[in-house]
């Protein structure tokens, strides 16, 4: 299966990308990194810059539909700068719409909470985004990793980085399926 990976083209926390990227990968699954420019992304070890990586896709130049499941890395920045874009948080709401798998990681509900798709889910993230998610109809939970069932699609959320081993097996279970 394609799996897209959203980051935008500055912030993202790379061991939140490259971890479940490499978990796909072995999985037998096509990570594909999508972002919202052409070119790079540079991805960051918390404050300080780590690689770059090559962007494969450019939102609003593919669709959801070329996706089996998408994956949302965290890093304080990238959801941040991606639900500040109307064409990547289309594509973001675009999987719920169509049922398509989504799992996000740490900061990156926050995307999720610009989609409009957090009403009667119960996920979890990093501690400080509790009061967003609740003020977008959503329950929050502290838990390593929560997956959901409410509405169309199945949605995979985890805390931080130490959750990634636990992040990982439930989201590839979940694409599974």
């Amino acid at each position: 299966m394609r799996i897209a990976f959203l980051a935008a083209p500055e912030g993202v926390e790379q061991v939140e990308l490259t971890e479940p990227w490499k978990a796909a990968s072995d999985a037998g699954h096509e990570p594909v990194l999508v972002s919202t420019k052409p070119g790079k992304i540079q991805a960051f070890d918390h404050l300080d810059k780590a690689d770059t990586f090559p962007v494969d896709e450019v939102v609003g130049e593919t669709s959801v539909e070329s996706f089996g499941a998408l994956v949302l890395p965290g890093g304080v920045a990238n959801p941040d700068f991606l639900r500040m874009d109307d064409k990547a948080v289309a594509f973001v709401k675009g999987f719920f719409d169509s049922g398509r798998p989504v799992a996000a990681i740490c900061h990156a509900p926050w995307t999720l909470v610009e989609a409009d798709v957090l009403h009667g889910r119960t996920l979890t993230s990093w501690p400080s985004l509790r009061t967003d998610i609740r003020n977008a109809g959503g329950t929050w939970v502290d838990e390593q990793v929560k997956v959901c069932d409410g509405g169309p699609g199945k949605l995979v959320t985890s805390r931080k980085p130490d959750d990634l081993k636990a992040f990982c097996e439930a989201f590839l279970d979940v694409f599974a399926e």
